[in-house]
């Protein structure tokens, strides 16, 4: 499986939690950068690895050059001192030189394109890592949002909102009715107040009446008979 399935299928699976709501959101996001980062350093001991190996190689392919170049000297001279069997088993071993290097180039392509492979990996998975790394604090600040919206409707149904309001409006009721009987206290002692008032003035004036009455009749009492 490449690298980039596993990949998928990790966050799939810890996306999935998270919807679930087995997971924190933050540790999701904390262990998908930390499987990435792994994967990261992964690759470039990879990437280190092959290099070397490609150096290696080289190294061997170079050596193997200079071995069949130097049979091939050697022919040489035999065939300038006539030793002809001499040249050609010299010739022969260049040849073995010739075919082993022409396979080592050839693995020096195939760790070339593997290497370039392994660099294009490395550097979507830098830039995957990045990006995840950027967007962390905007997932987290949603989830936290998110979860914290949840609890609130959560200690609203808790504290019965619909009963809540339903105290409160007998409440206000109840408030109104004292309201109600303050203002008939107080309007009826108003009224008692005036009553009282007018009772005295009444009693005042019919008491200055009866004096006046009183008066006249002893006036007429005095007066002298005819």
């Amino acid at each position: 499986m490449g690298v980039w399935d596993r990949l998928g299928q990790v966050i799939r699976s810890q996306v999935g939690n998270w919807v679930q709501g087995a997971e924190d959101p933050e540790k999701m996001l904390d262990q998908a950068v930390a499987d990435m980062q792994r994967d990261l350093i992964q690759l470039r001991q990879a990437v280190a690895q092959a290099i070397a190996t490609q150096k290696r190689t080289e190294r061997q392919s170079h050596q193997t050059a200079r071995l069949s170049q130097e049979w091939y000297n050697r022919a040489q001279l035999a065939l300038q001192k006539g030793d002809e069997n001499q040249a050609r088993e010299a010739l022969t071993q260049r040849h073995a030189y010739q075919r082993t290097c022409t396979q080592l180039e050839g693995h020096i392509s195939e760790q070339t394109a593997a290497i370039a492979h392994l660099k294009t990996n490395m550097r979507e998975l830098e830039v995957k890592i990045a990006d995840v790394r950027t967007r962390r604090d905007m997932y987290i600040a949603r989830a936290r949002s998110a979860e914290a919206s949840q609890r609130i409707q959560e200690m609203m149904g808790q504290l019965g909102h619909e009963q809540a309001l339903g105290t409160l409006s007998q409440m206000e009721d109840k408030v109104l009715d004292l309201e109600a009987q303050a203002s008939a206290i107080t309007e009826l002692n108003q009224e008692l107040t005036a009553h009282s008032l007018e009772s005295r003035f009444a009693e005042l004036e019919q008491a200055e009446a009866w004096a006046i009455e009183q008066e006249l009749s002893n006036m007429k009492t005095r007066l002298p008979h005819q």
